[in-house]
């Protein structure tokens, strides 16, 4: 039960983390520079986790057995961070540009994880989905 509240808060600090980086980014460093930085730092820290939780069946058994869903991964983390990145220089406010994707991007998926996961919406979903919608709505209202 304790790895529940573990994990969702290194989730969360590390998102708030995340966004606080992307905006503190200089303006006038190339973005695919500050990427490879951020990947050599990330690849060197992944690796230390192999300390940590290792691979029980050896590294390159593990690397085997993955699929297609790992490339996609990649593919979604650059997008991610360059879409971020150029938000943020173009002026996106922080807060709300982090919370205007997330929102979004949960709106997205709730088709795929019906439809791919097989997952069930309760009357409680629906509302929290509606919710999102309007917030979607405010958050983008001009005055």
């Amino acid at each position: 039960m304790i790895m529940y509240y573990v994990s969702i808060s290194i989730a969360i600090m590390s998102s708030a983390l995340y966004h606080f980086s992307q905006k503190a980014t200089p303006r006038d460093v190339n973005p695919p520079a500050a990427l490879l930085v951020t990947y050599a730092v990330a690849m060197v820290l992944t690796a230390g986790l192999l300390y940590f939780i290792p691979a029980k069946k050896g590294i390159l058994t593990e690397v085997r057995q993955l699929n297609w869903a790992s490339y996609l991964l990649a593919v979604s983390i650059v997008g991610l961070e360059v879409g971020f990145l150029l938000a943020y220089r173009s002026g996106w406010n922080i807060g709300l540009a982090a919370v205007l994707v997330n929102v979004a991007a949960s709106l997205v998926l709730v088709p795929v994880a019906l439809l791919v996961f097989k997952d069930k919406l309760n009357w409680v979903n629906i509302a929290g989905i509606l919710t999102c919608l309007v917030g979607l709505i405010m958050l983008n209202w001009r005055r």
